[in-house]
């Protein structure tokens, strides 16, 4: 069969647990995760391996569209009143998982018998991977819940900052254990490649968003033209990002960033992808992310992968609600923001996959790997559950 022939079957029963999921009081999201599971390679390979490792355009064209997304949520005219609270809890809650996952991991793995600078380098680099928060998931239960107001917009300005510092916070780690295992003096070199890659990133992106403002002034006789160009602009963006080994998905958000800011146009081309894109993006995405996920793994360490999924949650938590109290934020944000930002996903697997590129990793690498990718399972399946509950208890859900 062909491509076209498991894509239908993809949207079809994907349509049957839309319908469904509400019925049994289950996110959508939650539900597209199990139904490609099940029907993927790993259950009942309704859906063949072929297809899965050939899904990657399905899949990127859907990140570029969510991230756009993502960073057109950050808007300044609307954070300006709680951008301290913002600054504070993405931070803390960051600074935060990264002490818990490092320490808790080190003194537990310390009774194991690995090599000290082994474990340390494993401690170090899994904390910097668990402060990432996936971005696909909340945004997908925003649109499910109808969610707007205070809480809802400062939970989506974290997550998309929280990306950007994962990624120095990754880099920064990459650079110390790098220096462990290779046996090699620091050299302020070796953060200042990636850091430049960041920031190559961060321009492109903003780039991209100020040739948009131009199509769309281009286009302004013709509304959907200009959302035809803005979808053009995103992926174009996105391929050149990976193609210049940059951060596509950092790039993807900060241009929906400029383009939210700068365009007065915008809010109709956010409605029209809402109004047409959406759901099928969504379905797709996670219905094709749960299909590469291994169930092997799960079996493979599942003492690390407890503590990690723990300790991670512990972190957000306990760092969130200390960054909303020197904030001085309400109650709610205080008790239920942390619980919103426990979905990972892209990111975290991507950074993950990243140490395959260095052969001084090449005795950790593996491990760390199949403890992302385990964990991403739980995490995807449980976080957006923990999510809905918070969106829910902070009152803004229209749903």
């Amino acid at each position: 069969m062909n491509a076209l022939y498991y894509l239908g079957i993809i949207l079809v029963l994907g349509a049957c647990v839309e319908w469904l999921s509400p019925k049994l009081h289950l996110p959508k999201v939650v539900g597209y995760l199990l139904l490609g599971l099940f029907i993927g390679p790993e259950v009942f390979a309704l859906i063949p391996q072929e297809f899965v490792d050939s899904s990657s355009i399905i899949t990127n064209l859907a990140l570029s569209i969510i991230a756009l997304l993502v960073g057109a949520t950050l808007k300044f005219s609307v954070l300006k009143q709680h951008i301290k609270e913002v600054i504070s809890i993405t931070l803390f809650q960051s600074l935060g998982t990264f002490v818990v996952v490092a320490f808790g991991l080190y003194l537990l793995g310390s009774h194991t018998g690995l090599d000290p600078t082994h474990l340390l380098c494993i401690a170090l680099l899994l904390a910097a991977i668990a402060t990432a928060t996936d971005t696909a998931a909340p945004l997908a239960l925003v649109q499910e819940l109808k969610a707007k107001g205070s809480f809802t917009s400062t939970f989506m300005a974290i997550i998309t900052l929280d990306d950007a510092v994962s990624l120095l916070m990754f880099i920064l780690a990459l650079s110390f254990t790098s220096t462990l295992l290779g046996h090699n003096d620091f050299e302020i070199s070796m953060l200042l490649h990636p850091l430049f890659g960041i920031i190559m990133s961060i321009g492109l992106g903003i780039l991209a968003g100020l040739l948009n403002t131009f199509f769309e002034k281009l286009f302004s006789h013709h509304k959907g033209m200009e959302t035809i160009s803005t979808l053009g602009v995103i992926f174009v963006l996105f391929s050149l990002s990976a193609s210049l080994g940059l951060e596509p998905l950092l790039s993807a958000m900060t241009m929906g960033i400029v383009v939210s800011n700068i365009s007065s146009d915008f809010d109709l081309i956010e409605e029209e992808i809402d109004s047409h894109l959406t759901e099928i993006i969504f379905m797709l995405f996670f219905i094709l992310s749960a299909m590469h996920l291994k169930l092997d793994t799960l079996f493979m360490l599942p003492i690390a992968i407890e503590i990690y999924v723990i300790l991670r949650i512990f972190g957000k938590v306990l760092g969130t609600y200390l960054g909303a109290v020197v904030a001085q934020s309400s109650h709610l944000v205080k008790k239920y923001m942390g619980l919103a930002l426990i979905p990972q996903a892209g990111v975290a697997i991507g950074l993950a996959l990243s140490l395959q590129n260095y052969e001084e990793f090449d005795a950790i690498a593996p491990t760390i790997l199949n403890i992302v990718i385990a964990t991403t399972f739980i995490h995807e399946i449980f976080g957006p559950i923990f999510t809905h509950y918070a969106l829910s208890k902070s009152g803004e859900s229209k749903v």
